[in-house]
């Protein structure tokens, strides 16, 4: 299992993800989930992924061996909109499943799913959830957050805190939150945590950061927030039973 979450915001956007993966308790290794495909200047997409994690590592392979050859069918570099890399990392998906499913089945589950955030010169950042089936659906205003993999234990405090105009910093503090969450609540999810801070219009990677376990400000952000809820929760009224 995985958490992998991309957030549309006023300034930019936010993309994290963790890097636990594993085939049973005896079998756990962290592998990257965050792939950057960027033009300095011109495009800037990042692909985060969850699920079978051959099917999504021949996808992003697929992907970077296609990057700036002009192939049709799968150069997200010849994409004039995010919307076409979706339908693109989509088609790959396919064709992936396509190829490898039937002998997957017997042994597991081969699907995947992906989130792609980015910009395209000419356009305005956006992002997209790109489903097993290679169909997707993209963030807006109204639904400013995107999630794959294990995702019900971080959800709560963006449900609550979480906002359109929320600024990066705010958005990172709180995704950090949510992970810390998951990773409390689910042994499957865990450091490092790879972050990615997106200032529209800057068509590059330029805020990246990787958190470990023992990451301080992580370990800070976790403590405080423990004790900031204990205080509240105790201040509150008992329930008058």
């Amino acid at each position: 299992m995985t958490y992998c979450l991309g957030i549309l915001l006023e300034r930019g956007l936010l993309l994290a993800s963790d890097s636990r993966t594993n085939a049973g308790v005896d079998q756990i290794a962290t592998v990257s989930k965050l792939s950057v495909f960027a033009t300095p200047g011109e495009r800037l997409m990042t692909i985060l992924s969850a699920g079978n994690l051959a099917t999504t590592q021949a996808v992003i392979s697929a992907l970077r061996q296609a990057y700036g050859t002009g192939e049709t069918h799968r150069d997200i570099a010849t994409s004039t909109s995010l919307f076409d890399a979706a339908q693109k990392i989509g088609d790959c998906l396919r064709d992936v499943l396509a190829r490898e499913a039937s002998f997957v089945h017997p042994y597991g589950d081969p699907s995947a799913s992906f989130l792609l955030g980015g910009q395209i010169l000419g356009e305005e950042r956006r992002l997209f959830q790109i489903y097993s089936a290679g169909n997707f659906m993209e963030a807006s205003e109204r639904t400013p957050f995107l999630q794959i993999g294990e995702t019900k234990y971080g959800k709560p405090i963006l449900d609550r805190l979480l906002r359109f105009d929320t600024s990066l910093e705010e958005a990172a503090k709180l995704t950090l939150l949510s992970f810390d969450a998951t990773m409390r609540s689910n042994l499957s999810v865990g450091a490092p945590i790879d972050l990615l801070l997106y200032e529209n219009g800057s068509l590059e990677a330029r805020r990246m950061r990787s958190f470990d376990e023992g990451d301080p400000y992580l370990a800070g952000l976790r403590q405080g927030y423990a004790a900031g809820l204990t205080t509240l929760v105790e201040a509150l009224p008992l329930p008058d039973m």
